[in-house]
């Protein structure tokens, strides 16, 4: 594969789940880097970015036009569960990455070919 990011035409992840983790991530005092105001409090202990927790989910970083081209505002500081999610490669594939694609008209990951 070449070294191509393919995520930077496709956000589709970013518009199809709910990105939820602990809320320390998003503060300051307690070593947290993703901008608080960028986030919902869930509950006493999760916090979600703001715009993933409707019926039809879009983070409020996410910045450009889905399938076209599409950047992340903060990036560098975005939470462990967009850092931790992989887009599906032959050989690590990710069926939430191919899924949310299909939902928004994208197709596979070429390469990819789900079970």
């Amino acid at each position: 594969m070449s070294d191509f990011n393919l995520c930077l035409n496709c956000g589709a992840c970013c518009a199809y789940f709910r990105a939820t983790f602990y809320w320390t991530e998003a503060d300051l005092a307690a070593g947290g880097s993703v901008p608080e105001e960028l986030t919902e409090k869930l509950n006493n202990f999760r916090v979600c970015m703001k715009g993933t927790n409707q019926s039809k989910p879009r983070c409020i970083a996410l910045k450009g036009e889905i399938g076209k081209s599409v950047h992340c505002s903060i990036y560098e500081n975005r939470a462990s569960v967009c850092r931790d999610f992989d887009m599906a490669v032959n050989h690590d594939p990710n069926h939430g990455c191919n899924q949310a694609r299909k939902y928004w008209g994208l197709p596979p990951i070429p390469g990819y070919c789900p079970n």
